[in-house]
């Protein structure tokens, strides 16, 4: 399988690699130099709620988060 880097230095990944391992648009990876002809390309796999802090500081108004019990289990009688 091949492709061609394009004039803006971008590459295609063919669909059938896209499909086989469920990459999306907007997904990030890495590119590292392994040696003079090795180029490789490894998707980053973020939490799935990176970011999440910044964007409810960003909030541009005041908030409050409940309390909440913390999370546990009751003892159990015998």
């Amino acid at each position: 399988m091949t492709t061609v880097l394009s004039k803006k230095g971008q590459i295609v990944l063919p669909s059938s690699v896209r499909e086989q391992m469920h990459l999306e648009p907007g997904q990030d990876f890495e590119v590292l130099i392994d040696d003079e002809d090795t180029i490789i390309l490894r998707r980053i796999s973020h939490p799935p709620n990176r970011g999440l802090v910044d964007h409810l500081l960003a909030c541009p108004f005041p908030f409050e988060v409940p309390p909440r019990a913390k999370d546990f289990s009751p003892p159990v009688e015998l």
